[in-house]
């Protein structure tokens, strides 16, 4: 083994030991956000994945498209046809920043779109109540763009 492997093991193995408030240090160093219901090994197994994430790399873009578009195809939870050739899954979270604020969209598992409270049922519809303007939802939040699916 090499000296990053064994530096990895051994702070992935040492995760189990730690007190909770150091791991929550190493957890506030990766995530911007602390998870609504944590508990030990879910935390403990989320920063275990980014301390080897970090020595190792993480996955290329296409596997991880391609892991998301399997597990769609798998799931017994539908997606969210929005256009010809973008499907968002349920939990997918959109983010746009309009008039000097972030607007938060999350797609929910019935396929509407929840936004502030509120559920629609097109992502269009969503950007005409955040911009008070007739928009297409897939463009408005950058799904597409000059009528192509973003990368």
């Amino acid at each position: 083994m090499n000296q990053t492997t064994q530096s990895v093991s051994a702070q992935v193995a040492e995760l189990s030991s730690l007190p909770m408030p150091n791991l929550w240090a190493l957890w506030d160093r990766f995530f911007k956000r602390r998870p609504d219901n944590p508990n030990r090994n879910y935390v403990e197994s989320r920063v275990s994945y980014k301390l080897q994430e970090q020595a190792y790399g993480g996955l290329p873009a296409e596997t991880q498209r391609r892991l998301v578009n399997i597990g769609m195809r798998h799931s017994k939870i539908k997606g969210r046809q929005i256009a010809r050739d973008i499907e968002l899954a349920p939990g997918t979270v959109l983010i746009r920043e309009w008039g000097e604020r972030d607007h938060k969209v999350t797609v929910t598992a019935e396929g509407t779109f929840e936004y502030m409270g509120k559920f629609f049922n097109s992502l269009s519809a969503v950007a005409r109540y955040i911009s008070g303007t007739p928009w297409s939802g897939p463009l408005f939040f950058g799904l597409k763009t000059n009528g192509k699916e973003a990368a």
